[in-house]
């Protein structure tokens, strides 16, 4: 991903110029701490010093109280060279350059709550047991603002040329920045909320596609504040409008590249495996939710009719599902084999990535294990259903709250035992955290200040 060390030695670079190590904490907030470009080749191998306390930090600033780590230990940030990121700035301005890193012991064994070693855990778990890789893409919703967020103003209308245009010379200093990071990135282009955009990228495998996710929403940030503008993630900039998503596309491939998705003789072309592995995610949703989309203000996204996940189901073509399965598009001669992947849309930027999708791959090799049987397909508008159906469908099925969502994982064994128990303290104390931050504040103001952050 981007350019490797050695860019001390590179004419255009100073060796006095910063370059971060960084990681993705519980809140999906990236943290680290930065030293000169001439340093870097001899830190690779040890890293930086870091904190147990730093994994209890909640977005809003404080350390969460009570947490499982207290002022004790030690560990070093050790950078991935694969994910070194370096973005040029104008002539006298400092490039954005950054290391993603794995949160080691002293010693450098893997320390148990990093975020980054969950999810290698559940892919070599996944590939062990299935003999499979997985492909995987984010795609980013975002809003873009030239004005204070208590100062909106009018916004082009959605999907318009003219809102694209209006995002000049953002949209396209953007993508060139992501492709300079590695990130790949496909299209650009206006959403449905004021001031949304969204860029979808290419699939990575395995850890890549998470790092891609981090790596977007910082790169997208930095080159929002080189123009004057704020890039906004958070799940709802306001409660009246569509909020931003995450939508975390996925495949499974054996060892030849072939999908072990794909079976062109069944329903929606999903195999067994794929019908299981759907059904798996879909038993464990509400669980899901408090890793997959854990603000205080993500709840009221996953609501029906807003064009997120208002029904806990698997579609075809139907954005209002939990997990839907992209058309296969036969135009031009494309492969469905190569097409079939399964998008879970429940998900949002203040979910850190690693945790996000090791806990779905987590929940659809359950389901794998357990053989469940596959889930029905919805097909049509579920507003329309009656009650019987809309309960069979999952129809509002996500949890309501925050709350809920936690109060869901602690009540599924099975979710609850893919994290560590001090991993899941962790989390648990940071959650709790913000809830009560957020306690006491109607949710018009919650939302302003999770737009501040994220």
């Amino acid at each position: 991903m981007g350019q490797r060390h050695g860019h001390p030695g590179d004419a255009d670079v100073s060796a006095s110029d910063l370059v971060a190590l960084v990681c993705c904490d519980l809140g999906a907030i990236v943290r680290g701490r930065s030293l000169f470009s001439s340093e870097l080749d001899a830190q690779l191998e040890q890293g930086v010093g870091w904190v147990p306390a730093n994994h209890a930090l909640t977005p809003l600033g404080p350390v969460a109280e009570p947490n499982p780590f207290g002022s004790i230990g030690d560990l070093r940030l050790l950078p991935d060279t694969d994910t070194h990121v370096r973005v040029p700035a104008d002539q006298g301005e400092p490039a954005l350059e950054f290391l993603l890193c794995d949160i080691v012991e002293t010693d450098g064994r893997p320390w148990e709550c990093c975020p980054r070693r969950f999810l290698r855990d559940t892919l070599d778990e996944l590939e062990q047991e299935l003999g499979g890789r997985v492909m995987a893409s984010f795609e980013h919703e975002f809003q873009l603002l030239r004005w204070p967020i208590s100062d909106r103003s009018p916004s082009a209308l959605p999907f318009s040329l003219e809102a694209q245009r209006l995002a000049e010379p953002f949209a396209t200093a953007v993508m060139r920045a992501l492709v300079q990071a590695g990130v790949a990135p496909e299209r650009f282009f206006p959403e449905y909320a004021a001031h949304q955009f969204e860029i979808p990228v290419a699939p990575a495998e395995g850890l890549a596609s998470a790092d891609r996710s981090v790596v977007l929403r910082e790169v997208v940030r930095e080159i929002a504040r080189r123009l004057q503008m704020r890039a906004s993630f958070v799940p709802l900039l306001t409660p009246a409008e569509a909020g931003n998503g995450v939508h975390i596309h996925l495949s499974l491939l054996d060892a030849d590249g072939k999908s072990l998705l794909y079976d062109a003789a069944r329903p929606a072309c999903l195999s067994e495996l794929a019908e299981r592995f759907a059904a798996g995610i879909l038993r464990h949703a509400r669980a899901l939710s408090a890793l997959t989309a854990p603000s205080p203000v993500s709840a009221a996204r996953l609501a029906p009719h807003r064009w997120s996940a208002g029904a806990v189901c698997l579609a075809q073509g139907n954005r209002e599902a939990l997990l839907r399965i992209p058309p296969l598009v036969a135009l031009g001669g494309g492969d469905p084999e190569r097409q079939l992947r399964l998008e879970y849309r429940g998900a949002d930027a203040t979910a850190n990535p690693y945790l996000a999708l090791g806990a779905i791959l987590r929940a659809g090799l359950a389901g794998v294990r357990e053989e469940l049987p596959a889930p029905p397909i919805l097909e049509g508008d579920p507003a329309e259903l009656d009650a019987e159906e809309a309960e069979r469908y999952g129809v509002g099925g996500l949890p309501a709250s925050l709350e809920e969502s936690l109060q869901a994982l602690a009540e599924d064994r099975v979710a609850r035992g893919w994290m560590s128990p001090l991993l899941y303290d962790a989390y648990l104390s940071v959650k709790r955290a913000e809830l009560d931050a957020a306690s006491g504040s109607d949710v018009e103001e919650v939302c302003r200040r999770y737009a501040a952050i994220y």
